[in-house]
């Protein structure tokens, strides 16, 4: 593994002095987060996931969840004020955000889309969330996240 690839996300980090960690993994024995958290010898509850919604509005949103987790629309609607909400097509989280699919991170996008982390990141000192890159991820406390991202803890999840 490419221990010496920088991203966008460490570099924002190292700017900031934020405290993280980073941490590779080999993407060819997996990239769904609960094989990334078995590389990493890490909690799956403390791995967390990105996921970009687009809102009736058609506003977007950044929901952080637990990676063995599953977004509630209705929960995630109510968290950002929207009478409902649906995942983005693939297609355009590219251009969207700056990120490709299995490498989006909540820090670092094109623009800054109101960010909602599901409030069990506060149960964990430390939690991951994709580098920027497949094959990176960053560690650091929730309260580091939600400082750099703007985001709310809300209850995002069944």
């Amino acid at each position: 593994m490419a221990d010496a690839v920088k991203t966008n996300v460490m570099r924002i980090l190292e700017k900031e002095g934020a405290a993280h960690q980073v941490h590779y993994y080999d993407p060819e024995k997996g990239i769904d987060g609960l094989s990334v958290a078995a590389q990493l010898g890490q909690d799956p509850q403390s791995i967390f996931k990105t996921l970009v919604t687009q809102g009736k509005s058609r506003a977007f949103y950044v929901f952080v969840i637990p990676v063995g987790a599953t977004l509630n629309l209705k929960r995630a609607a109510c968290a950002c004020g929207e009478k409902a909400i649906e995942m983005i097509p693939q297609k355009i989280l590219l251009p969207t955000t700056g990120y490709i699919h299995g490498g989006c991170s909540p820090i670092g996008m094109k623009k800054t889309f109101p960010t909602f982390i599901d409030e069990t990141a506060q149960l964990f000192d430390s939690i991951c969330v994709s580098a920027g890159k497949i094959g990176v991820q960053v560690e650091l406390s929730p309260d580091t996240l939600i400082q750099l991202t703007g985001a709310k803890y809300a209850e995002l999840t069944d």
